[in-house]
């Protein structure tokens, strides 16, 4: 039998009532400010230096990107430690969609193991968006290597063990980790030549100081076609819509290789699922833009948008397949 009189009881069922509308109102506030979603500019870090092969993408996707929204996305570059440090920053966001980040296979994948301290979780730190773009490289050669084709490449190295060298943009690097994985993929013994960037390497390959370097297509695109260098082969499973001449590695003897560079949109952990599937529906559509892909394809990248879930599948894989090539090839940044 109830201890409480007919009064409590009746204030009891006042007080549960206004609970329940307040909750009501609240989740009811929530899908408004959800549905009205953006309701002022955006910003997106970027963490690369502007006007670099990964801000001129981010730029050229994600405006595209905010015309779907209907607000302006403004970008900050915020460069440093190999895209760590503008990473680390949006981590310490709001998670309301007004702040997001544009990643990278290096940022999201190669600088775990890479760096002892990233300064970030990719996995835990973050609501994945969606996939960008796929990124092909190029094998490029100088001028006047005897080589004019992948076979002959990998005949003329494994002939002379440790004498061809080939550059990259730096030690954990894109550039760098393709050529660690071509030489544990098809057993060859070059000489890895580091460089403060992808341009100082590009300009001895085209001095002639190095032999060859597998560098991203937005970088290595100008040079194929002033004819500098030579175009032996691309990394990417299937051949480059852009560069269709070109013969994939795995075409040319190194069964199974692919490798690309890729890019991504993220928030931070945290950002109410609403939010974030309403930023995946305009790259869906941004993406899907026949223009901007003909733009892409220009750079050698790939049109990729995919589903939240897919990104965080992805991510995780790629985090071990990276790390497994920085691993293999000793690289570490303190």
């Amino acid at each position: 039998m109830s201890t409480f009189s007919p009064r409590a009881r009746s204030a009891g069922r006042r007080t549960l009532l206004r609970l329940a509308a307040a909750s009501l109102v609240l989740l009811g506030g929530t899908a408004m400010a959800a549905e009205a979603y953006p309701a002022k500019p955006v910003k997106v870090i970027v963490p690369f230096p502007a006007g670099g092969g990964g801000d001129t993408l981010a730029r050229l996707m994600l405006s595209r990107v905010s015309q779907e929204l209907g607000q302006p996305f403004v970008f900050e570059n915020l460069a440093g430690a190999g895209g760590n440090i503008g990473s680390q920053a949006a981590t310490r966001a709001a998670a309301d969609g007004y702040t997001l980040l544009y990643g990278t296979n290096g940022t999201f994948a190669i600088n775990h193991t890479l760096y002892k301290n990233s300064g970030f979780d990719p996995l835990k730190d973050f609501a994945p968006v969606s996939q960008l773009s796929r990124i092909a490289a190029v094998v490029v050669v100088r001028s006047a290597l005897p080589a004019k084709t992948m076979p002959e490449l990998l005949k003329l190295i494994r002939s002379e063990p440790g004498k061809l060298t080939f550059a990259s943009a730096g030690n954990g690097t894109t550039s760098h980790l393709a050529g660690e994985i071509l030489k544990s993929s098809a057993q060859l013994d070059m000489v890895h030549v580091p460089y403060r960037g992808g341009a100082p390497a590009m300009n001895d390959l085209l001095a002639g100081q190095v032999d060859m370097m597998i560098e991203v297509m937005p970088n290595a695109a100008p040079q194929l076609k002033s004819g500098r260098v030579r175009g032996l082969a691309v990394s990417t499973a299937n051949r480059v819509a852009s560069l269709p001449e070109l013969p994939t590695i795995a075409e040319s003897g190194v069964a199974g290789f692919d490798v690309s560079a890729w890019d991504a949109l993220v928030a931070p952990a945290g950002t109410p699922a609403p939010v974030v599937a309403r930023l995946n529906a305009a790259v869906q559509k941004a993406l899907a833009d026949p223009e901007l892909r003909r733009q892409l394809q220009e750079r050698g990248a790939e049109a990729a948008p995919g589903t939240p879930e897919a990104l965080s599948a992805f991510m995780r894989a790629e985090l071990k397949r990276w790390g497994d090539a920085v691993r293999r090839s000793g690289a570490q940044v303190d």
